[in-house]
């Protein structure tokens, strides 16, 4: 495969979303254990904004924001094994995902099944590995307990009120009423004990 150019969204800067722009970047031919990948969606998350804005460290001088992508294989590298050329695939990494097209090394792709679109797949990893480490690590939910989700608006914190489910604990989501509407959001919990529901409205902090 000769070398070809792909478009990407760069930083050549710190800064707010003026430092943003369209530039033709080289692609080259994957590398053992890489494919090269035609990314179809690109996730938007809120951490982009603090690369972008340089209150985290750039791995390089020109910046391509992006955690998260999805799409199809068009190339394979040698050694590559479980992926071939139409592989529909995903990957979570800390930047580089705001581009057409990107090598990635395989060992760090996730395939992707028939029913998961690559908009579904690019827009849901970050937050989803967000709420499992929350309920599973930096705070292990136990049976019986409930979990307090703040501003359970955007599509990280209704994965983080899904997450205790799996523990066989219950949530409790809030919001601010001028985003949830004008109803307070209520509650529910069940008693580990006895197995009663009660709801609750849940005021904003």
């Amino acid at each position: 495969m000769a070398q070809t150019h792909a478009g990407a969204i760069v930083a050549r800067r710190p800064g707010g979303p003026g430092v943003l722009e369209w530039a033709e970047l080289p692609v080259e031919a994957p590398g053992p254990g890489e494919v090269l990948i035609r990314q179809e969606a690109i996730g938007l998350n809120f951490i982009d904004t603090y690369f972008r804005s340089g209150l985290y460290p750039w791995p390089d001088t020109v910046l391509v924001p992006g955690a998260e992508a999805a799409g199809t294989v068009i190339a394979v590298g040698d050694g590559v094994s479980g992926f071939a050329v139409g592989s529909r695939v995903a990957y979570l990494e800390r930047v580089g995902a705001y581009r057409e097209m990107r090598a990635m090394p395989a060992d760090r792709l996730i395939a992707l099944p028939d029913g998961i679109s690559a908009e579904l797949a690019a827009s849901v990893l970050l937050k989803g590995l967000t709420a499992q480490v929350l309920v599973l690590t930096a705070a292990p939910v136990h049976p019986g307990q409930t979990v307090l989700v703040h501003a359970a608006a955007g599509p990280g914190c209704c994965s983080a009120s899904g997450s205790p489910r799996s523990a066989r604990a219950s949530s409790a989501p809030s919001a601010h009423p001028k985003r949830a509407g004008s109803r307070l959001p209520t509650a529910t919990t069940r008693s580990s004990n006895t197995g009663t529901r009660t709801s609750r409205p849940v005021w904003p902090i």
